[in-house]
């Protein structure tokens, strides 16, 4: 089958869904790739690059329309796209079929099969499709680009001959997939970095980035922001105030502000009111990655960028990714490419719509003139929300003291029924057994003892620095063999011989190993 790629029409719009690299990587499953004149340009891909990866160019969008059997694009399509649809032929872009009734009805009026690319469910067969991530990626490294291009210092804190640089403190609204792109970027700065969710699971997540997660003062049972799929879900009033007002705290401190706040198929949710815009200081940055839905910040203005009174600058762009359009057409064309091959799983050319696996059911929103949106739940579990973990309260003095008495206590008990246990067994035996079996049983019980002691409460980090005490043990080894070598016994002369043996073996491993750790330490 063919698959072609027009150049995109949205105003502003500089992704393509096909590049010169995966038009081969769709060759190799058995199809053909068209792609019209000029729809990579403006990513930075060539028609003369496409027709070197074997793809056909076309000189306009109706020409493609009409040999293609399967259309991909990145923008949902216009009125006018719909109509050039055909019986049979498949469709795969972004869609927002909530809010696109009529295009889908019409779609499916026509025939086509549409698959949404933003419909992609949340499995974790399917997170090689899914092109939200992969876009929202790229928003979260932008949004830090952007805020530092409209921000008037470092990042990084600096000590100068010209004096001292303080660094820039940075919130993160949302840590979802866009939100963590914002704290690794902002933290890889130097900023330092906060960020908040209603999803308590995430926490840890943030932490290992090098941010600071914000916890609210919220003691309401059974709270959670996690919905099915790893999305936030809608939060509680109560909830919703105590945010709020842990914002209106924070915003006299931040210096950026990043709010990636969604929850599917509603408008963004209102988290950055007008009076905590008021509160920040003259020159901050808000970049509001929600703008396309309504927006997290009061005054944001969908496309713009604004300043106001009091000198905060707020971004509302919809096309962070279109501004990296060279890494957001490779990555949104790979996933385009994972999901032929889904559609393709004989490598023969030949596309086998599915409808009973759950990746390609969950994505097609029209189908065999029917419109099939919304899905129904997939049978793989969509990725769980780890358990809620409360965050570790502070011990209080007493509570340590007392901890660390009953840790002594607990020790000391083990010890003494070690001890008893241990005395109990050497009179036992030293009823029974001869002096001379004694004297050698006492030497060897308190060696067992002494070294496990020594091994044992030595931490794992010095287990290497230690070969020089296990050299010391070893060579009592080896003079207590060669003592017991002359006793005549050949049984006793045998097993000498044999420590001897392996005792040296390990002085002398153990001396190169310590004298390449000294190597190490040395200057050059």
């Amino acid at each position: 089958m063919k698959i072609g790629t027009p150049k995109e029409i949205f105003e502003g719009e500089n992704r393509v869904a096909m590049t010169p690299e995966s038009a081969q990587q769709l060759q190799k499953l058995g199809h053909e790739c068209v792609i019209e004149s000029g729809a990579g340009a403006r990513a930075g891909f060539a028609d003369s690059a496409y027709e070197a990866a074997g793809v056909e160019v076309v000189q306009n969008a109706a020409a493609l329309w009409k040999v293609a059997d399967v259309v991909a694009k990145v923008r949902p399509p216009s009125e006018e796209e719909v109509k050039r649809l055909s019986n049979g032929q498949t469709l795969i872009s972004f869609f927002n079929p909530a809010g696109n009734t009529e295009l889908m009805e019409a779609a499916a009026n026509k025939g086509a099969s549409v698959i949404a690319m933003d419909m992609v469910p949340r499995i974790s067969r399917a997170q090689k499709m899914d092109a939200l991530s992969s876009m929202a990626n790229i928003a979260g490294y932008r949004a830090v680009i952007e805020a530092g291009n409209n921000f008037g210092r470092f990042f990084t804190g600096q000590i100068t001959a010209a004096g001292k640089v303080p660094p820039a403190k940075v919130l993160v609204v949302g840590a979802g997939v866009a939100g963590l792109a914002a704290i690794g970027t902002s933290t890889s700065l130097g900023a330092i970095t906060y960020a908040f969710d209603v999803r308590p699971e995430v926490a840890e997540q943030v932490e290992s980035m090098g941010a600071e997660f914000v916890y609210l003062d919220f003691e309401e049972e059974q709270q959670d922001g996690s919905a099915s799929g790893g999305y936030a879900s809608v939060s509680s009033p109560e909830f919703r105030e105590a945010q709020l007002a842990k914002f209106r705290e924070l915003a006299p401190e931040m210096d950026i502000v990043i709010t990636t706040a969604l929850i599917p198929n509603r408008e963004a949710p209102e988290l950055w009111t007008e009076d905590m815009v008021k509160a920040m200081k003259p020159g901050s940055v808000i970049v509001d990655l929600a703008a396309e839905k309504g927006g997290n910040c009061k005054l944001t203005v969908p496309d713009q960028k604004i300043v106001t009174d009091n000198g905060v600058t707020i971004i509302g762009y919809t096309d962070f990714p279109s501004r990296m359009a060279a890494q957001a057409s490779t990555l949104y064309a790979t996933n385009i490419r994972h999901m032929m091959t889904d559609l393709t799983p004989e490598k023969d050319g030949v596309i086998k719509h599915d409808m009973e696996d759950d990746v390609i059911r969950g994505s097609t929103i029209t189908h065999a003139k029917e419109v099939t949106f919304p899905p129904p739940p997939p049978k793989v579990a969509a990725i769980a929300a780890a358990p809620k973990k409360q965050a570790p309260r502070e011990l209080t003095a007493e509570e340590k003291k007392a901890a660390e008495l009953a840790a002594f206590k607990a020790a000391t008990k083990s010890q003494v029924i070690l001890l008893a246990v241990g005395a109990a067994v050497m009179l036992l035996i030293g009823a029974y057994a001869p002096a001379s079996f004694m004297q050698h049983f006492i030497v060897f019980a308190l060696a067992c003892f002494v070294g496990f002691q020594v091994i044992w409460n030595v931490s794992h980090a010095l287990h290497t620095p230690l070969m020089a005490v296990t050299n010391a043990i070893s060579g009592i080894v080896i003079i207590g063999a060669l003592l017991q070598i002359g006793s005549g016994n050949l049984l006793v002369v045998l097993l000498s011989l044999i420590s001897v043996f392996i005792a040296s073996i390990n002085v002398v491993g153990g001396f190169l190993v310590t004298r390449r750790m000294l190597a190490m330490f040395q200057k050059s």
